[in-house]
């Protein structure tokens, strides 16, 4: 009997975790900037409202256009990593070149991370970029550069904390952001599967005490 109740509420919890779930996500924005700003990729950069938003549902980042014309477009770029969904964009904007005559592109990606003292992880970028962390500016290269691996060791507290990511894409293709740190939260159940696992918490506690010996 408490072999039946305990996988009852055990399958619950599984549910809730695959069709009940939501999960932390991490905002993006995409700005189209001057050749000069997007080389210098600093968070709290000036900006006006965003020429896309976008979200990325699952981790870890990996952005990268490769050699090809179509992934170098702001779209293009968007769609190129894991379980992306853009959520705003006009046509226009989506089909414009990451880098042109015109100017360059800043990305900026915001959310919650995970992380623990001492810890190590790596960033490839290609151009500039700065990270920081609970207030902590853990990343902190802006300057265009080739594609680049950044090898990191965090020093802060451990814990689960807010980033602020930027990213600067300039002076042509490709353009590569991808890190082995997953910067997603954690899953947080809707309340219609915390309801229903409460529900079948207190069944069990009652079967349990009528079925004592």
């Amino acid at each position: 009997m408490r072999k039946l109740l305990l996988a009852t509420v055990l399958g619950v919890c599984t549910s809730g975790a695959m069709v009940g779930a939501a999960h932390a996500t991490i905002i993006g924005f995409a700005y189209f900037v001057s050749e000069a700003e997007s080389q210098n990729a600093v968070i709290g950069f000036a900006h006006g409202a965003p020429n896309a938003t976008f979200s990325l549902p699952n981790g870890p980042i990996n952005f990268n256009s490769g050699a090809s014309a179509t992934a170098y477009t702001l779209g293009g770029y968007l769609a190129s990593s894991p379980g992306e969904i853009t959520l705003t964009g006009t046509a226009a904007d989506l089909a414009q070149n990451l880098d042109s005559v015109a100017g360059g592109t800043m990305i900026e990606l915001m959310g919650t991370v995970s992380v623990v003292n001492g810890q190590m992880f790596t960033v490839q970028h290609d151009d500039g970029l700065q990270l920081m962390i609970d207030g902590l500016l853990v990343v902190n290269v802006p300057g265009p550069t080739a594609p680049a691996i950044t090898t990191v060791t965090y020093t802060g507290p451990t814990g689960t904390f807010a980033f602020d990511l930027v990213y600067g894409e300039c002076c042509g293709p490709p353009a590569v952001l991808a890190t082995s740190l997953p910067l997603v939260g954690t899953t947080v159940p809707e309340p219609a599967t915390l309801a229903l696992l409460s529900a079948a918490l207190i069944g069990f506690g009652v079967a349990r005490r009528r079925w004592r010996p």
